[in-house]
């Protein structure tokens, strides 16, 4: 069995107090560094469409807006080593154009070399799902990439 894609060609975190986030063009991956010794019992997680709310310890680690819209029902939390937070959201809108510039809205934003970076990545997975049989994980884009990449769907094969 072959790895994911992400597995192969790393992941560009976005750094944040509590930690970093992450995104593929499927999942946004957030991950919290809490105190060493938490239990699930202390963590209290509200994971909805469109809002996601974080507390350890009765303390509110973040709270607001998402980006964009999740799909709640398949939406993630595990606690693990009693000190970090793993949440995974599963993107509505899937495409390699719809790279989330921050977590929040107007929070935990990614800087301009940040966001580069992730939509070079998204653009990139596009391309591998598109084309099964390459190996596009060690590759450099340069270009157009912004949007998810160029379109060549209306190309003959």
């Amino acid at each position: 069995m072959s790895a994911h894609f992400e597995e192969r060609s790393g992941v560009v975190p976005c750094k944040t107090p509590w930690g970093s986030w992450y995104q593929t063009m499927e999942e946004v991956f957030i991950e919290v560094n809490v105190p060493h010794g938490t239990s699930g019992k202390e963590v209290k997680c509200h994971l909805g469409s469109r809002d996601i709310e974080l507390h350890v310890k009765g303390e509110e680690v973040f709270k607001g807006k998402s980006f964009d819209t999740t799909m709640s029902d398949e939406a993630t939390w595990t606690l693990e080593d009693k000190c970090l937070i793993r949440i995974i959201l599963m993107k509505t809108n899937r495409e390699a154009g719809n790279c989330w510039a921050s977590l929040l809205e107007g929070e935990y934003c990614a800087n301009a070399w940040v966001q580069d970076q992730m939509q070079r990545k998204l653009t990139l997975e596009r391309f591998q799902r598109e084309n099964p049989g390459f190996d596009f994980s060690g590759a450099e884009i340069s270009g157009n990439f912004a949007g998810g990449g160029p379109d060549f769907s209306s190309l003959q094969k």
